[in-house]
């Protein structure tokens, strides 16, 4: 499993985004509001910018979205795929950061299962009342 994490410039592609990673099985995420540091300090009329720099940054906002995802470790080429159809080349400036994190423990995660019919020898009241072969 990995910890798949988003930094989304590109804002309003984040509809078409979340619709395409989701039609691609990745079901769930979280979408935090961000903003970077050169933007922040920005707003805070640091004294660490330029002039030149500030007035970059003046005007309209442009906050980012943070996206984190659990994925599979197969199912980060297809986010990629989705990402990059979707924003664009996340080498092009003011697109995005793309990056994950391997995780060796995740709980509370939903595990997506077909829906199991019960054998002959079984009912649905006898789920989870011991394994298959009756014990």
């Amino acid at each position: 499993m990995k910890l798949m994490v988003l930094i989304l410039n590109k804002t309003d592609a984040l509809e078409y985004l979340l619709e395409g990673l989701s039609a691609a099985g990745i079901g769930g995420a979280t979408i935090i509001p961000s903003s970077g540091m050169a933007m922040t300090l920005s707003k805070m009329n640091s004294s660490f910018l330029s002039a030149s720099i500030r007035s970059m940054f003046s005007g309209e906002e442009h906050d980012n979205k943070t996206i984190i995802s659990v994925i599979k470790n197969d199912q980060l080429d297809i986010a990629r795929r989705v990402i990059y159809n979707t924003v664009g080349d996340l080498s092009e400036p003011n697109t995005g950061i793309l990056f994950t994190v391997p995780l060796d423990f995740v709980e509370g995660r939903r595990k997506r299962r077909p829906y199991e019919l019960p054998t002959e020898n079984e009912d649905s009241t006898d789920k989870g009342k011991g394994d298959k072969k009756g014990g």
